[in-house]
C-alpha cells in the first residue's frame, strides 16, 4: 500500500481535482443534468485513455529522440515547476468564474479532457511514476484518481455551492503549491540521476 500512496498522491495533486472542479462547473453552466454527466465521463475517459497511450509509448519516444529518463524528469520537474508557479501567481476574478462558457459544441474531450485533465503536469507525473516504480502501480493509481474525479464532477453543481467559488480557488491553490514542492523534488532527482548520485 506504501507504493501506491507513494504514486497516488503526486497524481492527485498533479490532476488537481479542485482546479478541474471549477473550471467544470464554469465550463458546463447551462447544462442538463444529463449533458453534464456525459461531459464527466467523455472528460475522465478521454484523460485517462490519453495518460495510458503515453504511460506505454512514452518510453519508445523518448529512446526513438535519444533522451534518458532522468532528461524527461528534469524537464518534467521544470515544467511542472513553471505551470504551478503560473497557477499561484494568476488571479482569477471570481466575476467570470460564475459566467456562462463561451464554449459551443462538445467539451468533454477537448477542452476538459485533454488539456485540462490530461494535461502537462498528469503526463509528466504518471509517465515518470511508471517507469521509475512501475507501470501497473501506476496505472492502478491513475484509474482510481480518475474514478475519484468522475464523483467529484458529478457532485460539481453541489460542491460549489457548499464551498464556494473563493474557497473551491483556494483550495485549488494550496494543490498548485503542493505541486511545486513535487517539481522541486523531480528536478533533484533529475540531476542526480544525470550525475550518477545514487539513491535518485
Amino acid at each position: 500500500m506504501h507504493t501506491f500512496w507513494k504514486v497516488f498522491l503526486p497524481l492527485l495533486v498533479a490532476i488537481d481535482p479542485p482546479g478541474v472542479l471549477s473550471l467544470f462547473f464554469s465550463l458546463t453552466q447551462g447544462m442538463e443534468g444529463a449533458q453534464k454527466r456525459r461531459t464527466a465521463m467523455t472528460a475522465v475517459l478521454t484523460a485517462f485513455l490519453t495518460v495510458l497511450f503515453f504511460d506505454i509509448f512514452g518510453t519508445s519516444l523518448l529512446d526513438f529522440l535519444g533522451l534518458s529518463l532522468w532528461d524527461f524528469t528534469l524537464a518534467g520537474g521544470l515544467l511542472l515547476l513553471v505551470l504551478s508557479v503560473a497557477d499561484l501567481l494568476k488571479n482569477q476574478d471570481p466575476k467570470e468564474a460564475g459566467r456562462p462558457s463561451l464554449l459551443t459544441g462538445p467539451i468533454g474531450a477537448v477542452p476538459l479532457g485533454i488539456p485540462i485533465i490530461a494535461g502537462p503536469a498528469t503526463l509528466t507525473t504518471s509517465l515518470i511514476f511508471s517507469k521509475t516504480v512501475s507501470l501497473p502501480w501506476a496505472l492502478l493509481a491513475l484509474g482510481v484518481n480518475m474514478l475519484l474525479l468522475f464523483g467529484i464532477l458529478l457532485m460539481a453543481d453541489r460542491i460549489t455551492r457548499i464551498l464556494g467559488q473563493t474557497l473551491s480557488s483556494a483550495v485549488g491553490k494550496i494543490f498548485s503549491l503542493l505541486l511545486a514542492a513535487i517539481a522541486i523534488h523531480l528536478i533533484h532527482r533529475g540531476i542526480n540521476g544525470l550525475m550518477g548520485i545514487p539513491g535518485s
